[in-house]
Formats: structure tokens, sequence, C-alpha cells
């Protein structure tokens, strides 16, 4: 599938592609006003669940490229100019998305972390039951042949520690850096990977990779003060994201399961 086919299937016209960075999965290309993302290999439902995650940040208040169309194809996206970077206005969106309530744990539709596929799970009002049996349970067991001694610790860790539970939020799910965009309209949120969890679940990865300095910081805090227990967690909530670089990416990120779990000896 090229992009130019998947603007044909969303009934505009193509012109000169300009390949763009696309992370692990997709394919990325600008042509014209329009982002095209696409890849032969990706999981079924994938494209369907990001628009939808888009859609549902719009409308929790959050600036995001606009969705033209989606399928098992790819994606198209409205294109957003680049411009300054903005910490404060992008402490503002994600308190927004964190302040959008939800009932319950979990998502009525299919959930992909990066590439990796999510098994369909139940609603809960159970955080730490959630958490480990539709979150990370199977992600341990996609990673339990490279794991060796650490599966075992890992497992400990969690029949040992308790997270907090502030109580269910819209959260954006893979929020680093590079899902961020400096747009001439202000910070914008891309590649989301929507449920309701716990607001911890996006400070962890903020906090993995880095790339959220001091400003954004002060001013999150101001709107959404976060408590000594959710810091003390976010290693632990971390471990949902370095499992899944393991999966992906092989043996270079078992010292980080490894530091994680040495943390809460």
């Amino acid at each position: 599938m090229t992009p130019e086919r998947v603007l044909a299937l969303a009934g505009l016209p193509t012109g000169p592609s300009v390949a763009l960075s696309g992370g692990s999965v997709s394919d990325v290309h600008r042509i014209g006003r329009w982002v095209v993302k696409c890849h032969p290999d990706a999981p079924p439902g994938l494209f369907e669940a990001e628009a939808r995650g888009l859609r549902t940040l719009a409308n929790a208040g959050a600036r995001v490229p606009a969705v033209r169309w989606a399928g098992p194809e790819g994606l198209v996206m409205r294109y957003l100019a680049p411009g300054p970077a903005d910490p404060v206005g992008l402490a503002e969106q994600v308190a927004r998305v964190h302040r959008a309530p939800a009932d319950a744990y979990g998502w009525p539709s299919p959930v992909f972390l990066g590439p990796f596929p999510l098994p369909h799970s139940p609603t809960s009002h159970d955080w730490s039951a959630f958490w480990r049996t539709h979150r990370i349970e199977p992600l341990l067991k996609a990673t339990r042949s490279r794991l060796g001694r650490l599966g075992p610790a890992v497992d400990d860790l969690l029949d040992r520690f308790e997270p907090p539970a502030e109580g269910p939020c819209l959260i954006h799910g893979d929020l680093w850096s590079g899902n961020v965009l400096a747009s001439a309209a202000g910070p914008a949120l891309i590649d989301p990977s929507v449920w309701y969890g716990e607001r911890a679940v996006d400070l962890a990865m903020m906090r993995l990779f880095g790339g959220f300095g001091p400003r954004f910081w002060q001013a999150y805090r101001a709107l959404c003060p976060i408590p000594d227990a959710v810091e003390e967690s976010l290693p632990y909530h971390q471990l949902y994201f370095v499992l899944v670089h393991v999966y992906l990416f092989g043996a270079g990120y078992l010292g980080h399961v490894a530091d994680i779990v040495h943390r809460y000896r």
C-alpha cells in the first residue's frame, strides 16, 4: 500500500510525496495539505484505533491533527506546520486530557501500544487488578523468553506493590516527547494509544525518556498537583513501556527492567 493509494481511497488528489518520521510501525509521508500513514504489515485495526484516539483527545480539548480518513490501509490527517515550542500550553492540554472523567478503567475498542495489540478487556474499577491482568501480563507473556530470571522478579513485584489509584481518566497512553508536535497553531499530540486509566501511566512515559522540561512540569503541577504516592509509582508504571521495548527491540532494555524491580525491593 502506497501513500498515493491511501489518498485515493480517501477521495483526495495526490501530489509530490515527502517522507516524514514515523516511528517503529508506519511509513509517514506529507502530500500537500495531508499527512498519510501506511504500512504493509501494520496490525489489523491499528489505523482505525489511532483515528479514534485522536478524535477522543480532540473532544477532550487537546490539539491534534484533524483526521480526514482512516481504514485498514492507512490514515490521512491534516498537516500541521511547525512552530515554536510552548511547554506551558502543552501542560494545559495534558491537564485537560487528564481531567476528562471516566466511569471505569478500560476502553471499548481495540488498544495498541505501538504495534503491540493488547487483548480486549472488560472494564474494571480495580486499578491494580486491571493493570496487572490486562496491561502487564500480556506483555510478560510476549517477553518471558527474553526476561529469563527477571520474569519471576517481575511477578514478585506485581504481587508486592499496590499502585495508588486516583481514579480513571482519559490518557494519551504513549506520551513521550516524540509524540508531541510544536506546531504553528500550538502544541499538538500525535500517535496516541488512548484508553481510560490512571494518569500515572502518562506521567511515567513522560519521565521515561525525558523531553518535558521544568517549565512544563511547573505548569502541569500548578493545574494537576502530583501526590507523593503517585510520584513513587512512576517507575512501576514504566514497566509497561519498558516491556514493550523489550518485545520490539530486544535485550538492550533488560537492564531497565532490572532497575525497576530493584527499586521496589
